[in-house]
């Protein structure tokens, strides 16, 4: 099976159950052939082999009756370091594998065989082929009945395919040694071609339909002078002109590089006989459009001059992706830092606000102590203010998700919106008809379209006109990779967009960053677009910005439509709650000991008895000891300990099922996975004394009302 005269790319197999088939193959490919001299010479041009080649040895033949036969040969062939170039396979082989399952064995075997499949199309169809094998530019399908000669040009295209591939496999592995020894070879080719002008002719020919057809932007410059002799059409689209306008012109006279030292740089670099590989530099498309690309120079002798061969590789996408990772890298860590802070700083504000309350509610007050305790008051709720914007910015603030039209959100909006823009704006909303529903926060997104018209507003201190569109729209997964946060899908499009004076280019990729504002000191936090951001995040949607000076801005929210068909609800009404004052014992467990301290005291001041626990595991020993007198447990969810408040609530409430539960937090991600998300059961921090009674008032009163039901 494996002649010693056998060469690299000359063994063919034939596998098909006929033997008069292999006898065919035989006579048809068993003769010299030496056919193709041109493609030889384009080699030599390739790969520095000797023009000089002698006549092309016969092919080997071997062959084989079933697809296990085969096999088992190509095997044994590429364990011996002599594989198979080509295969020949019937499509039909009873009993064993027939060919489409015979060529998939070989591929997992012999990845790179050339594969020839012989049919009459009675078996498979092409779709049902390449179903089953997958689209390959190793497989070529053969009609029956075939034409010896076409037979036998296949035989030499592929099995030259084979060789070539294995060669350029070969090259690749060596890159940084063949770069240096193939400019050697290209000018030892290039002086050979000066003698042969037919050959020459021909290998341009070939050269020309390579250069044309590659989808690799190329160009080919004379150096003396520096025109542009030829480009590519893939060329041509990157720089967005045609033919006509870019050749016969230097690239200085068409700006090309945005570095006119690009060229100088080349020159030299090249005369120290170093290599020009895979440069960044930007390229200025006719447009006056500005590309990121990767530039590599191979210099070569064309006529009676030296010239270079440049090749571009655009990578403007990549970066605008790889920007793109870094900023939401950037934003996410400094989320990060924000919500660990505003998680803290909310205890404290719990407390300062708290105790304040407190004394500001006993009588016999001094007025000058009472006006010190209002401003800590009033300084509290300010800074509980600016924690709420770092926790939407960061995406930790709890969510009320409601299903929601757009179009209805903003149209309740739009006489507040008027009055903040003032009569020197006109203010216009255009709503699509038939919005598909959104899954949202009601406030949170109509702090989102207040953030962005005061914004609007302050851009445009002369008047102007500012818009809110509001668009069904699809994204399809091609958009998908232009954008990394974007996502497929319908979704519901919120635009706002202004006649203002708009935003720098320098300034856009930092608009979102919290506490970077243009305003002058006092005029703003900075928090405005990256509350709007974090929002927007958190409802797994994205922002979009276009925006030139003097041209005003445009913001446009994407957020997912519902998938079902679901409609907008009116909130079902909440029982109200009057009294503040109650005799339910209540378990408070908190792990900050002066807040768990404050709460006690309240509620205990407003005859509620309170047992307290710092842990969750300090809350069970308790409720183990006072199950049946305890009525409510109002619990934090972030303590430290295994055990958190949700699920310290259900281990509880498994016990009790008629415990009532009210939750609190500074924030907390996991309160979006509980199930006690109803209204009365959470209470977010920092919270006044007023607050916490009359949500703990309220929430005792729902679980009474449920427990009633229950017992009915």
């Amino acid at each position: 099976m494996n002649p010693p005269s056998a060469k690299p790319g000359n063994r063919i197999l034939i596998i098909d159950d006929n033997a008069s088939i292999h006898a065919d193959f035989r006579k048809i490919l068993g003769r010299e052939q030496d056919q193709n001299v041109g493609l030889n010479r384009a080699k030599a041009l390739l790969f520095g082999e000797s023009t000089a080649a002698s006549p092309r040895a016969d092919f080997v033949i071997d062959s084989a009756f079933q697809g296990q036969e085969g096999l088992a040969m190509v095997k044994q062939a590429a364990e011996e370091g002599n594989p198979y170039a080509l295969a020949f396979v019937d499509v039909r082989m009873p009993p064993g594998w027939d060919g489409v399952e015979t060529i998939s064995h070989l591929w997992k075997c012999c990845p790179e065989i050339q594969i020839v499949v012989c049919t009459a199309y009675s078996d498979y169809s092409w779709e049902e082929m390449t179903h089953k094998l997958g689209h390959s530019p190793n497989l070529v399908v053969l009609k029956k009945p075939f034409d010896n000669i076409e037979a036998l040009q296949l035989a030499h295209a592929l099995t030259e395919k084979w060789l070539l591939n294995r060669k350029v496999q070969s090259q690749l592995e060596n890159l940084d040694s063949l770069v240096r020894r193939r400019t050697s070879e290209l000018e030892t080719a290039n002086a050979n071609l000066r003698h042969e002008v037919a050959s020459r002719i021909k290998a341009e020919e070939r050269f020309s339909k390579a250069f044309h057809a590659t989808p690799i932007p190329l160009v080919i410059q004379s150096l003396h002078p520096e025109i542009i002799i030829d480009v590519n059409e893939a060329f041509l689209a990157m720089l967005g002109g045609e033919r006509p306008l870019v050749v016969g012109r230097a690239p200085v006279e068409l700006g090309l590089w945005e570095d006119p030292r690009l060229v100088e740089f080349v020159r030299q670099t090249l005369q120290k006989n170093s290599p020009v590989r895979n440069r960044a530099c930007q390229l200025r498309t006719l447009s006056g459009e500005e590309r990121q690309v990767l530039f590599s120079v191979e210099p070569f002798e064309l006529g009676s001059g030296p010239h270079w061969l440049l090749i571009l590789q655009d990578i403007t996408n990549q970066m605008k992706l790889e920007s793109q990772l870094r900023h939401s890298q950037k934003m996410e860590a400094v989320g990060q830092l924000a919500a660990g802070v505003a998680h803290d700083f909310n205890n404290i504000l719990t407390i300062i606000h708290g105790n304040a309350s407190l004394l500001q509610d006993q009588p016999g007050q001094d007025p000058a102590c009472a006006e010190s305790l209002n401003d800590i008051i009033v300084a509290a709720e300010r800074a509980a203010r600016l924690v709420r914007q770092l926790l939407a910015f960061s995406r930790k603030q709890v969510l009320k998700p409601e299903v929601l039209n757009l179009g209805q959100v903003v149209n309740n909006l739009e006489d507040m919106l008027k009055r903040l823009l003032g009569d020197h704006i006109t203010f216009e909303v255009k709503a699509a008809p038939d919005l598909p529903s959104v899954e949202a926060d009601r406030s949170l997104l109509e702090q989102i379209i207040m953030n962005l018209s005061v914004n609007a507003r302050d851009a445009m201190p002369k008047g102007g006109k500012l818009t809110v569109g509001i668009d069904a729209v699809t994204i399809t997964n091609d958009d998908v990779q232009k954008n990394s946060e974007i996502r497929p899908g319908q979704h519901v499009c919120l635009s706002v967009s202004d006649t203002g004076c708009g935003i720098a280019p320098e300034l856009l990729p930092r608009i979102f960053d919290p506490f970077f504002t243009t305003k002058k000191i006092g005029k703003g936090t900075g928090l405005g677009l990256a509350t709007v951001y974090g929002i927007v995040k958190q409802h797994n949607g994205w922002v979009d910005v276009q925006s030139a000076v003097n041209k005003g801005a445009t913001f446009r929210i994407f957020l997912p439509a519902c998938t079902e068909n679901s409609q907008p609800e009116d909130p079902s009404p909440t029982p109200k709650t009057t009294a503040k004052k109650g005799t339910e014992c209540v378990l408070v467990v908190e792990d900050e000991d002066h807040i768990r301290t404050l709460t006690g005291a309240v509620l205990r001041k407003n005859g509620y008895c309170v047992l307290e626990a710092a842990s969750g595991k300090e809350a069970l020993a308790v409720f183990q000891g006072h199950s049946s007198e305890i009525d409510l447990l109002f619990t934090d969810i972030m303590m430290p300990g295994s055990l958190l408040g949700d699920e310290l609530a259900a281990r509880l409430r498994a016990t009790k099922p008629s415990l009532a539960v009210l939750f609190t937090s500074g924030y907390t991600p996991a309160v979006n996975k509980t199930e006690f998300r109803d209204d009365g059961t959470f209470l977010t921090k920092p919270f006044t004394p007023a607050q916490m009674l009359a949500t703990v008032r309220q929430c005792l009163d729902l679980a009474s009302v449920k427990n009633g039901q229950t017992k009915i």
